[in-house]
């Protein structure tokens, strides 16, 4: 009896340890790597400046469903842009080894765009309080569109015929 009691505390202890251990192990390279926070890009005073009147929040809302097939083959911009586009004021820019970062802020959230010689990439795009957004890529333009109810806010980078440019067009 005593030597069977010997045996059960001995293994309770050697398993005791083994838990231990690699709960410590896991523990600490867990530590290391899954729960680190995501980078972001640093804010600059530019930023500081603008967003003083505006607060940013993002919305909780799930994007709307991809458009029909009817609607892609209209969300490519017009050979001639419609009257409601005009040059965005004040770009944020802050330099990138790719080229140089530019936000845009709109009334219905915030588009950046790392803009090259001459092409141009998404960074970031976060829709203001109560809207939603879409985003369609080709090879020579990106459309970011912010939505809430009817109103819609369209932002256009495009770089077919020359360097980056973009617009933004309320609708």
């Amino acid at each position: 009896m005593r030597r069977g009691l010997v045996h059960v505390l001995a293994w309770s202890l050697a398993t005791g340890a083994a838990v231990t251990l690699s709960w410590w192990g896991v523990h600490t390279v867990m530590a290391g790597t899954a729960y680190d926070p995501p980078r972001a890009l640093p804010i600059t005073a530019a930023d500081a400046t603008t967003q003083d009147s505006k607060p940013l929040a993002s919305s909780t809302r799930n994007p709307s469903p991809s458009p029909s097939p009817s609607r892609k083959a209209s969300a490519r911009p017009s050979a001639t842009p419609t009257p409601s586009l005009k040059p965005t004021p004040n770009p944020t820019p802050s330099s990138t080894a790719s080229g140089q970062v530019k936000a845009y802020d709109t009334d219905g959230g915030r588009a950046v765009f790392s803009l090259g010689a001459a092409d141009a990439t998404l960074v970031s795009a976060t829709p203001g309080a109560g809207w939603s957004m879409q985003v369609w890529k080709t090879e020579s333009w990106i459309r970011v569109e912010f939505s809430s109810g009817a109103d819609r806010v369209s932002v256009f980078c495009t770089w077919h015929d020359g360097p980056p440019h973009v617009e933004i067009g309320t609708y």
